[in-house]
């Protein structure tokens, strides 16, 4: 099977992956959530209101789990909620397209000078985080890691 290969140094680069993609997407947002706020009100999907409560904690939520894949702290965790995230995220996406909407991202930089548009791309490339996490979760040692689960 092939879970038999997630272990040693393919686990450690794909937590740091995950991590570093995590730490580097929170960013912008922590400083700009005004400005994310706007961009996650243009997918239309939640209600006037949620998107400002969403975009004060939604980053903070990415920096946290980005710092604890990397720190190896609470794993499990963490790599559920990037599962989460990813999947909420595509699913955003994929509605968006579906709708005819053309958006940016808000994925890495909310600015619209450096904002990229979505697509097939971005949904592409988050399902690539989730191949990441899956690697992680499903692990068969457990090197540099402090909290793990009880096994």
């Amino acid at each position: 099977m092939i879970k038999e290969y997630f272990k040693g140094p393919i686990v450690i680069i794909s937590r740091f992956i995950l991590g570093a993609v995590f730490v580097y997407a929170s960013y912008d947002k922590i400083l700009n959530p005004g400005e994310f706020a706007r961009i996650i009100g243009n997918y239309h999907i939640l209600p006037f209101g949620i998107e400002n409560l969403l975009a004060i904690i939604l980053p903070w939520v990415e920096f946290f789990v980005g710092i604890f894949l990397i720190l190896g702290v609470m794993i499990d965790g963490a790599t559920i909620l990037v599962v989460l995230m990813n999947v909420v995220f595509i699913f955003a996406i994929t509605q968006a397209l579906a709708r005819g909407i053309s958006i940016e991202c808000g994925c890495f930089s909310v600015t619209s000078e450096t904002g990229s548009a979505i697509g097939i791309k971005t949904i592409l490339r988050d399902i690539g985080y989730l191949f990441l996490a899956y690697i992680v979760y499903y692990r068969k040692d457990r090197k540099v890691e402090y909290f793990p689960k009880s096994i």
